[in-house]
């Protein structure tokens, strides 16, 4: 029988696979979503699913969430928290772009009063931001200020003046991992991402530049600094580039070697995990901690030069144009946290593979001046659809406290090249009022609005679980892609 008719409806959009329906499983798996987006999931990702279930040490449930899709080990939209002393960590629950994650800024500005430049705007986004495969960054650093990189994070853009400190309390972790160790990380992969640091990648990756189009939490979304509709904002969507692709692959290679019983002990080689308390695991967070490091460092550095366009392009003073960060999440990351589990606190090891972090109101770990209200949830869509600001829930206990990362792949790049044109990609979106820029044709292709889900329904089925809140809709003016 296949895994999707053993699926039992809890409640509304949440579904659950009992510890029974594969031999094996420790815990159940519980799966947020709506029959709709239920009926495009893979039974490979379901497989996955149930596959993470096997994993020593995991706690309640393996969870995927709306936008789930198959991916390497874990599903992307896979949640799992692994006891800090009888679990470990699996660096296919994390991902090979560490921390690729998504940062807001708002703005000053109108749409309407920067649609006349907005052309202009977009060339000079895409000339002083770097982006492609392969393609490097404007600065070149020395082996001490890499490992500065690694180890300090956002911080260290920040004090070599690419942005400012108030720029650092709006970012997850405050744009550093603490436990990064650079002696952790290969040769390989600082060769690799030393000349990429400052640079958007490409594939999903964007910038967009984008307008308020509907507030639902009115209050919320005023202490996030979004003010009203019409309101510009930007979004950045970039990672860890090369170094945390090789820093997954090193220690996957590692493990795998190291660890060969424990392989056989799991359904998927591709699980393959550093059990807890050894020298391995220790050395894979602070290397995962580094590459974490880098992503917040790259968008710390991609900002400041969207901040320069937009003044320069504009003719606006900083001040005038008030480019602040909303917020800046991690969609691939292991965190050591501490959750309420069985009425007891529990240190573990949260793996949140294509998930975004989504704390209540009262979490010391919100910024100051969100604290009150909750950490603000940013889940992009595609190049055409909409974008989404939420905030976090208590609700979201159930979920360890995480919530969707975005609209989650409908379709392969493969299929979308067989199927579409970029050119005529660009031209829909021309003809929808969006500007586009991407590093060749193939691009547009791949990224088409088609290849992805409903991000409208996506956000729904967050909201009816109680796993985030919508507080704004954004709709893209222009897009760059890598």
């Amino acid at each position: 029988m296949a895994l999707k008719e053993k699926l039992k409806e809890v409640r509304p959009n949440v579904w659950e696979l009992p510890a029974s329906a594969k031999q094996g499983m420790r815990v159940p798996a519980k799966l947020f979503l709506s029959k709709k987006l239920l009926g495009d999931v893979e039974e490979g990702a379901l497989e996955q699913v149930a596959n993470v279930a096997f994993l020593p040490g995991i706690q309640k449930y393996s969870i995927a969430l709306p936008d789930m899709h198959f991916g390497y080990g874990f599903p992307i939209g896979g949640v799992a928290a692994l006891d800090f002393e009888t679990g470990g960590l699996s660096p296919g629950g994390i991902g090979f772009d560490i921390n690729c994650g998504v940062r807001l800024l708002r703005s000053n500005f109108q749409a309407d009063e920067i649609r006349p430049k907005l052309p202009q705007l977009l060339d000079a986004i895409f000339h002083n931001v770097p982006s492609g495969v392969g393609v490097g960054g404007k600065i070149k650093l020395s082996a001490a200020q890499l490992r500065d990189v690694l180890e300090r994070g956002a911080v260290w853009a920040a004090e070599n003046g690419y942005g400012t400190k108030r720029d650092i309390d709006h970012l997850e972790e405050r744009g550093c991992l603490k436990g990064a160790d650079a002696s952790k990380v290969s040769d390989k992969a600082l060769k690799r991402g030393a000349p990429q640091l400052g640079s958007l990648g490409a594939g999903n990756h964007f910038l967009e530049v984008q307008r308020v189009e509907r507030i639902f939490l009115p209050d919320v979304a005023k202490a996030f600094g979004i003010t009203g509709e019409g309101q510009v904002t930007f979004m950045i969507h970039s990672g860890s580039r090369g170094l945390g692709h090789q820093v997954c692959t090193d220690y996957l290679q590692t493990l795998e070697s190291k660890f060969r019983d424990e392989i056989r002990s799991l359904p998927d080689r591709e699980l393959i995990y550093a059990p807890a308390g050894t020298k391995e695991c220790d050395a894979y967070f602070a290397a995962m901690a580094c590459g974490a490091n880098f992503a917040w460092t790259n968008r710390q550095m991609i900002m400041h030069w969207v901040r320069e366009s937009i003044q320069n392009t504009l003719g606006a003073s900083e001040t005038d144009a008030g480019i602040e960060v909303v917020y800046d999440v991690a969609h691939n990351i292991g965190k050591i946290e501490e959750h309420e589990i069985d009425g007891k606190q529990r240190k573990v090891y949260v793996h949140r593979k294509g998930a975004t972090r989504a704390f209540p109101a009262g979490n010391p770990d919100v910024p100051a001046d969100y604290r009150s209200i909750g950490q603000p949830v940013l889940i992009p869509g595609s190049m055409g659809t909409a974008s989404y600001v939420l905030v976090g829930t208590e609700t979201a206990k159930e979920t360890f406290y995480s919530t969707a990362h975005g609209a989650g792949r409908a379709a392969s790049r493969t299929k979308m090249l067989r199927g579409m044109r970029g050119q005529d990609v660009a031209k829909k979106l021309l003809d929808a009022g969006i500007l586009s820029k991407a590093a060749s044709w193939q691009v547009m292709a791949e990224e088409a609005p088609e290849a992805y889900k409903d991000v409208d329904e996506v956000v729904r089925v967050c909201e009816s679980t109680g796993i985030a809140r919508i507080v704004a809709k954004l709709r893209p003016m222009a897009v760059a892609k890598g």
